[in-house]
């Protein structure tokens, strides 16, 4: 009998030297003993670790599906599992094509591992909650999880570079993940005692997730089924979740009894003036098609799935647009920057502030404004502590324009505002040229009005005092046109 003592529970290159010493050898599957180092020997295995064979000249191939199994499988908890990884690999010396059997009792066996790894790595990107300790610059974040299987070693790149820059510690009882913005480290599990409690934003975060629960798309079971109960605990949010399903009823009754309305005809808005603008008619290519007008909430709910293009892998979020319902105005940005991502509303950065400046000088009202991003997702590249933008792609702008057709179908206002290249190209269909076209109204086949200027954020850009407010003073222009526009069609 061969006993083979790996270093750690996750210790694959350990294995798969030991396992290809065995096979070359012709080793049986059951003549091997598979151990972690530390662990409790069997009751009923008193063998010491033996010298592995040299392994002869030669090799053997196995499918490149097997060693990406292997390397799930292996993190699951199960005793077993060595030995089960082993015997597949003796089998497929002789049975290339094993992996392609699905009913085999082993091949079953290790995909249902791998499933169940893949499943506990979602779930600690899902429902893992940081919380502040310490202010300003002495802040750091630390979550406490308890992962079923050995996946934090697996699952920490994903908060590395999600969270690339905020220093950041994920606490389990088995391992410890820490990232201080240029790499991530490992330290030995701690309990749940020393993990933190509460933090000042937690407060925020609670009216928001209350905000946004819908009652009347309730699904106790499919909820309980995603976010088990186990997970609860760790989740601030999970006190809402009993009184808010408690609700759910009750609030869908009022929601039902209030007044419907009739998503195809212009609906007074009295946050406008008393001349209220008068609603182009549908164009022939959205009769046609029969746009799908929907509320913004449930439009928003929808869009935070979106699997679109990869952009959602990296990003904290889906950033959503944000304004009144039938506002006469859309402004249309780029993408969501830093600050977005992680507060999950569009303009909240340094962009946002110059352009609710360059709202109010233009005498154009910010509460009455709907603003969205032609990208609902966060692009970036990680650098050091700080995560810089990086410009969407076509096929990013062409994965996420349904969302902005479908928010300008709800919507329906009467100008839309494009403020850079990404936004124009979203807009217009097409890439459009922003210093040749901008200040100009034209109309668009949807319906409304269309107009181009700049983006913000290229303001901030600028090095030069003097061409910074030269480029300002030219951007609050092309919002008094925009102005000047509104008002033209509240009176026509």
């Amino acid at each position: 009998m061969h006993v083979v003592t790996l270093d750690s529970d996750t210790d694959f290159d350990g294995w798969r030297r030991a396992a290809r010493a065995l096979a070359m050898n012709d080793v049986r599957a059951a003549d091997v003993s598979w151990r972690v180092k530390g662990a409790a020997a069997d009751l009923f295995d008193d063998q010491s670790e033996t010298r592995l064979p040299d392994v002869p000249k030669g090799a053997f191939s196995v499918p490149a599906s097997f060693m990406e199994l292997a390397e799930s499988a292996i993190l699951h908890r199960d005793p077993n599992r060595f030995a089960l990884l082993y015997r597949l690999l003796w089998r497929l010396r002789t049975n290339h094509d094993l992996m392609d059997i699905a009913t085999d009792p082993d091949v079953a066996q290790a995909n249902a591992l791998a499933r169940a790894v893949r499943r506990d790595v979602h779930k600690m990107h899902a429902f893992v909650r940081f919380r502040e300790v310490g202010r300003e610059r002495e802040a750091r974040y630390v979550a406490w999880f308890e992962p079923e299987h050995h996946i934090v070693e697996r699952a920490a790149p994903f908060f590395a570079r999600r969270f690339a820059d905020m220093p950041w510690s994920i606490l389990t009882p088995e391992l410890c993940a820490h990232w201080d913005g240029s790499r991530v480290s490992f330290t030995p599990g701690v309990s749940k005692a020393e993990a933190p409690t509460e933090d000042r934003l937690e407060e925020v975060w609670l009216r928001y997730y209350a905000s946004i629960f819908n009652p009347a798309r309730l699904k106790v079971k499919a909820m309980e089924k995603e976010m088990p109960k186990k997970y609860w605990q760790n989740l601030p949010e999970a006190k809402l979740i009993q009184p808010l399903i408690a609700a759910a009823s009750r609030r869908t009754t009022e929601m039902i009894a209030d007044e419907g309305t009739d998503p195809h005809k212009p609906q007074k808005r009295v946050e406008e003036t008393a001349m209220t603008r008068k609603p182009k008619a549908p164009a022939a290519a959205e009769t046609s098609r029969e746009m799908a007008v929907t509320d913004l909430q449930t439009l928003r709910e929808e869009a935070a799935a979106c699997r679109a293009c990869p952009l959602w892998k990296d990003a904290t979020q889906t950033v959503f647009g944000e304004g009144p319902e039938h506002a006469p105005l859309m402004l249309v940005g780029e993408q969501p920057g830093d600050k977005e991502d992680l507060a999950g509303h569009p303009f909240v950065g340094p962009a946002g502030q110059m352009l609710d400046r360059a709202l109010a000088e233009a005498g154009i009202d910010r509460s009455k404004v709907y603003v969205t991003n032609a990208v609902k997702h966060f692009k970036f590249v990680p650098r050091g502590k700080i995560r810089l933008h990086q410009k969407p792609a076509t096929p990013e702008i062409k994965a996420c324009r349904p969302w902005y057709e479908r928010e300008l179908a709800t919507v329906r206002p009467a100008l839309v505002v494009a403020m850079g290249a990404t936004a124009a190209q979203a807009v217009f269909g097409k890439i459009t040229q922003v210093t040749k076209n901008r200040g100009h109204i034209v109309d668009l086949p949807e319906g409304p009005q269309a107009m181009i200027t700049v983006h913000p954020s290229y303001l901030l850009r600028l090095p030069d005092a003097d061409a910074k407010a030269r480029e300002y003073a030219l951007f609050v222009k092309d919002l008094k046109i925009a102005a000047a526009a509104l008002k033209r069609a509240d009176a026509a």
